[in-house]
């Protein structure tokens, strides 16, 4: 296959040096893999936890970030407890899957798609279900783009004394996050997102106090977020196979990450690319779905063309070109979405945006142009 650009939200663009990086076979009980397993470890609970790195623990599951978040579902909640799951969107909803297939005891807070949770929707969800005692969040819900609150929900979890967890899948790594701070107690993220990575590794960062307290709750063998700290802090080695390369790829990522000015300036770029993004397909005659207030930099929903505009041709005709856009995750809208996470730059967008303007007019699809 031709190298593409990927504007998705993940899988996504990769430097040259990340991939190279997978060059090498490695033993998993090497000493220089598993001293690489450290270092990453090291540098998440850093990055999470600025100034309290050694109050969290970094942890590393094989698999998709849903593993990550299933992990910490089963092994975090208690029997006893109950989970409140706030949903604006897909991501939301898997969460209340997997709530559903672990028979967790949990309740739901929705929210239409295109707003953000609120404190007060909280609170007034909190007061209708008192027996709450640990509360998931969407950090940055990729369904739209969309950015919830996470420091007004996490003030209203600590002045309750629950336990938050957050799905950072699509925010870790560029948008800034400091768990002591706001008294998160695990938070979700992958690889392959902002991090700029390889797919097939999910991270779990959870606090010490709280796994230690979550001893024997697992609900499930391979996704045992306790069992799987232990054997890291043990020795640095998992245990079971891990994706041997897609660790060294990671390592390279987060020296990359460092290297570009940590993930103030890696957010700056991404919304350096959202705002060029949005300000040239405006000028095309395309809506976005949301306003810009509660617009991330993560990835942006646009309205489709009036038929007889058809998604797949246009999917197809830019793939052609080198450009992968994604389709739309709404059921009240038809929309597409386009990422301005990875390897990307203003450049990637004005190019991206100027083939969209070619193969509109191979489509003879006509918009009102700015």
């Amino acid at each position: 296959m031709n190298q593409q650009r990927l504007f998705t939200p993940g899988p996504l663009t990769t430097s040259a040096s990340v991939r190279a990086a997978m060059a090498r076979d490695v033993g998993s009980r090497d000493a220089d893999f598993t001293a690489v397993v450290q270092s990453i470890r090291r540098a998440l609970a850093a990055m999470a936890a600025p100034g309290r790195a050694e109050e969290y623990a970094a942890v590393l599951v094989p698999g998709s970030g849903t593993y990550a978040v299933e992990a910490a579902l089963g092994t975090c909640v208690p029997d006893a407890g109950r989970l409140l799951i706030a949903i604006n969107g897909a991501y939301g909803e898997r969460m209340r899957h997997i709530a559903e297939r672990l028979r967790l005891p949990h309740a739901l807070l929705r929210v239409p798609d295109h707003l953000p949770v609120q404190r007060r929707n909280l609170a007034a969800a909190l007061d209708a279900n008192p027996d709450v005692t640990h509360v998931a969040v969407v950090h940055c819900e990729t369904t739209t783009g969309l950015v919830n609150p996470l420091t007004e929900l996490a003030d209203e979890t600590r002045a309750r004394g629950l336990t938050l967890l957050v799905d950072a899948m699509s925010s870790f790594g560029a948008l800034p996050i400091d768990m002591a701070a706001l008294g998160v107690h695990v938070l979700m993220a992958s690889s392959n997102k902002c991090i700029e990575g390889v797919p097939g590794l999910s991270l779990a960062i959870a606090s010490r106090r709280l796994l230690q307290e979550c001893q024997g709750r697992a609900r499930s063998l391979s996704l045992d977020l306790v069992a799987q700290q232990q054997a890291l802090d043990a020795d640095g080695q998992f245990r079971f196979t891990p994706p041997t390369h897609v660790v060294l790829a990671l390592a390279q990522a987060i020296a990359e990450l460092a290297a570009e000015g940590g993930v103030a300036a890696r957010g700056d770029r991404y919304a350096r690319n959202q705002r060029r993004l949005v300000e040239d397909m405006s000028a095309l005659g395309f809506d976005t779905y949301l306003p810009a207030a509660l617009q991330g930099p993560i990835i942006t929903t646009f309205h489709a063309p009036p038929a007889p505009f058809e998604f797949e041709a246009f999917y197809q005709r830019l793939h052609a070109r080198g450009f992968v856009i994604y389709p739309g995750k709404l059921t009240a809208a038809a929309t597409f979405r386009i990422g301005s996470i990875g390897q990307l730059f203003e450049g990637d967008m004005i190019a991206l945006v100027e083939n969209i303007d070619a193969v509109l007019r191979e489509m003879d699809v006509a918009l009102q142009r700015a």
